[in-house]
């Protein structure tokens, strides 16, 4: 192994590095190249490697390519990556010398990220490691077969037995077999299988890593595990493709302690989320939350499926975001939206689609739909297909024409509209004096209505404002409970 690797280690002039970057794979290979990276330090059995006279942090490593691998898989399978494959690569290659030391300079701990030494200078030795991530990033294949249905299969049997071992059988399993449009599966490897586990008693998770940890070495797979809020993720992989998904959460009540309150609270208020299921860093932010909230989950997208289900899990309600057409003022259409024209049965097919990648949605508010909402034919069509499934409708007022919430009254579909967006301008303080807006309509009329979205900023505004809200007396409740 070591011949090996210094056979690789071969000093490369920086011109080359460069030229290797412009050379980059196409999106959806440097996707499963990042994947390739991650599991070849996850492979590592020491927290660092060492090569000539630098110590590899490889855990620090980690943490640098876990967020870049799960934002690029999240877009990339959309062919709307946000970064170009050059500009990908240069935030890789340069995030990397943050995790090389010169011996006897780092602090590096098992898991965790490096605390820093300051930086390196890039030297022929330095360049030769980079250079060695890089060849990762060039596709390269393996003569091992992928696993097979029935193999894989088994895999998910004995995590579900082991799961329940350690549970005593009080965990909910849900069993979700990745959807074939947004996965990332190699031709002839079966879909991965995404398995959610409710873990209602936080001192099982050490146990219930080690089990899976030893099905892992058993079926030689490669785990990689990664934690953000309440969710804990192991990704299995086999041969450099994912096999399975385990995502462990925990419940916010769980969680939080519990805050006492000065007396009854009559005044409501409904904090929504919007535009969830792009980003994986964002709806992390929204899961590590201390309380629950509502969350609005785009159809469609590599991620709906996966938030929505860790969002129900965690204790958040979840809705559709239900796309909507808009005006043409410049807003980019949805691929799959409701749009005016279509007739009953394409509104239902329609409709039925977008639940089927948003699972556990008990109601609907739209997304965009500047012009749908203000049609009272497309609304006639709508209001039927929700109250046939028992969804509420929230408006979220995209245009003061809008019809919705007058034609979902009418119909007898269950109903509210929003009275204030949090995060026009999205800066904490921007956010936390809408919030105090929405807390005096709430107080005012009994109830409101706040939409936001994750942002960084309104996330650490709630943080700071909800429980002051709470202080005063103004319950936070879900949407389901101020419709009407």
């Amino acid at each position: 192994m070591e011949s090996s690797e210094k056979s690789v280690l071969r000093p490369w002039p920086l011109s080359r590095l460069r030229r290797k970057i412009q050379g980059a794979a196409p999106t959806k290979t440097l996707c499963n190249s990042l994947r390739r990276i991650r599991l070849f330090f996850a492979l590592q059995d020491k927290p660092s490697s060492k090569f000539d006279k630098f110590l590899i942090d490889t855990a620090a490593i980690r943490n640098q390519l876990n967020p870049l691998y799960l934002q690029q898989k999240s877009f990339s399978n959309r062919h709307k990556s946000p970064w170009s494959n050059t500009g990908l690569l240069h935030r890789l290659f340069f995030a990397l010398p943050e995790c090389i030391h010169p011996q006897g300079r780092t602090k590096s701990a098992h898991r965790r990220p490096h605390s820093g030494a300051g930086p390196v200078r890039r030297s022929p030795s330095l360049l030769a490691i980079v250079a060695l991530l890089l060849a990762c990033l060039l596709p390269f294949g393996c003569g091992s077969k992928p696993l097979s249905k029935t193999e894989l299969r088994a895999v998910t049997s004995e995590v579900v037995a082991a799961t329940e071992k350690v549970t005593q059988k009080k965990s909910e399993i849900t069993i979700r077999p990745e959807h074939q449009s947004y996965g990332s599966a190699a031709v002839g490897q079966p879909p991965a299988d995404d398995i959610y586990v409710t873990l209602t008693d936080k001192s099982q998770t050490s146990a219930l890593t080690q089990a899976l940890d030893r099905i892992a070495r058993r079926h030689k797979l490669a785990i990689i595990e990664t934690s953000s809020g309440g969710v804990l993720r192991f990704d299995y992989a086999y041969n450099r493709q994912r096999t399975h998904t385990i995502h462990v959460v925990t419940p916010v009540a769980a969680r939080m302690r519990p805050v006492a309150k000065p007396g009854p609270a009559k005044a409501r208020l409904a904090i929504i989320l919007d535009d969830v299921g792009y980003d994986r860093a964002a709806a992390d932010r929204l899961l590590a939350l201390p309380f629950p909230l509502t969350v609005s989950v785009l159809p469609h997208l590599p991620l709906s499926t996966e938030v929505a289900e860790e969002a129900h899990r965690r204790g958040d309600q979840v809705l559709l975001h239900l796309p909507m057409e808009s005006e043409t003022n410049g807003a980019k259409p949805e691929e799959i939206e409701l749009r005016v024209g279509m007739t009953q049965e394409q509104v239902g097919d329609t409709l039925a689609g977008m639940l089927d990648s948003v699972p556990h949605a008990v109601g609907v508010n739209n997304h965009q739909g500047s012009r749908a909402t203000a049609d009272p034919a497309l609304m006639q069509e709508l209001m039927p297909a929700l109250r046939q499934r028992g969804l509420f409708f929230i408006d979220s007022r995209t245009t003061a024409a809008t019809i919705a919430f007058d034609t979902a009254e009418r119909d007898g579909v269950r109903a509210a509209s929003r009275k204030v967006f949090l995060d026009d301008t999205p800066t904490r303080e921007a956010v936390l004096k809408q919030l105090d807006l929405a807390a005096s309509d709430a107080v005012r009329d009994g109830f409101s209505i706040a939409i936001g979205h994750p942002h960084p900023a309104t996330v650490a505004a709630l943080t700071e404002g909800v429980p002051a809200l709470e202080g005063r007396g103004i319950r936070l409740v879900f949407a389901s409970e101020v419709v009407q």
